[in-house]
Order: structure tokens, then sequence, then C-alpha cells
């Protein structure tokens, strides 16, 4: 999963999952689960997150002054060591939660906000590759954007971006599979020795010629 700020892919707050919970070649399910999985952080942060005018059990806001480092500076940096830290890269509400596929793509997404509570607090959208349509909760139909425009190459470069994204995962995913199985029967040669070894040498065969 890819996170696009500004316009700008951000790659610190990308995110990959290995399915567990899912059997098979189902999308449909994979997807719950991997959006389940990254917005259920969400969800709990704005349901523990305090508002300006909190209701119910609780400590009530700190509304004392800050000190004036300009007097006194050591009250300041005091102040400042016990301010709340920001929430997780996690915690942030997307804009625009959008899903690679049509209209059954889209519905798994609506599913998913509308279980974790996020249903008006996070905009979903899915774009399906072939015509390039865009389709909105609400709608049959898909949203009308013109070809040459701003928004629809920023989703098209959203949506490759994920692609790419998922590629290398898969193909790492892959490659790690191969060497873990070619390699198990030398002894004396753990993960990490494994590891090292396939990057000197340039390969599972060169290690095993090795041998």
């Amino acid at each position: 999963m890819v996170v696009f700020e500004d316009g700008l892919a951000k790659r610190s707050d990308y995110r990959r999952f290995k399915v567990s919970a899912v059997q098979g070649n189902d999308d449909y399910g994979a997807m719950h689960e991997v959006l389940t999985r990254r917005l259920r952080h969400l969800s709990a942060d704005l349901r523990d997150r305090p508002g300006p005018a909190r209701e119910g059990p609780g400590p009530a806001p700190d509304t004392k002054p800050a000190p004036d480092p300009r007097n006194d500076p050591e009250p300041a940096l005091e102040a400042i060591g016990k301010r709340r830290p920001p929430p997780s890269r996690f915690a942030y509400p997307p804009q625009l939660l959008l899903l690679d596929g049509g209209k059954g793509q889209l519905g798994v997404g609506v599913k998913v906000l509308e279980e974790l509570g996020l249903s008006d607090k996070v905009a979903v959208a899915s774009l399906a590759k072939q015509l390039e349509e865009v389709f909105v909760p609400g709608r049959s139909e898909p949203v009308v954007i013109a070809r040459d425009s701003e928004a629809i190459y920023l989703l098209q470069q959203a949506r490759d971006e994920a692609h790419r994204f998922a590629v290398s995962f898969h193909r790492e995913l892959r490659k790690r599979r191969m060497v873990k199985g070619a390699l198990d029967g030398i002894p004396g040669l753990g993960p990490s020795r494994r590891k090292r070894l396939t990057s000197e040498l340039g390969g599972v065969r060169a290690v095993q010629a090795a041998t």
C-alpha cells in the first residue's frame, strides 16, 4: 500500500502486508484484510484522541499558559518534554482512499470503512485500469474526468506506483523462498549467512558451487 502526500509519493509511509486470513485466490477477501489492518489503527486513534471539548471521564485539558522562554528557559524546556507526542503515521486520516479496481473493489472499501466507523471521515474511490474509470459510492456510473486533467494523472500515478511496489514485494518474497529451498540442505548455513553469501557470491548456484 502506497501513500501520496501533496501530490508526491511518501515512501516512508508505504506498508507491505502478507495476507494470512484468506485462502486461495480471493482478491476481495485479501483486500478486506489489508484495508482492515491498515485502517484499524486510524479508527482506534480517532476514537481515543481527546478533542477540544471532550466529554466524559478523564483529565481536564491543561489551560495553563506556556512559560515565556525569554524570562526563564527551564520551565519552557520542561513543558516541551511533557507535550503529547504527535500521532503515529497510521493515525492521520487520508483525504482519499484509492482502490485499484472497479465496483467490486469499491464495495469492499465501503464495507471496511463502515465496519471501522470511518465512513464519514475518509473518502473512497476506485480506479478501473482498462478504461481508466473512476467509481465512487452512491453512483452506478463512473465519474467523468478529463483524460488530460491533472486529477486523473495523479490517480494513475498512485495506482501505477502501488503496482510497482506490490510487484517488487512479490519478487522479493519469491527470491527468498528460492534461496531458502535451495540452500536448506547445506550444513551450518543459517539465514543470516545464507543472505550474506548469496549477496557476496552472486546467487544461489554460486553458493552451491562454492560448497
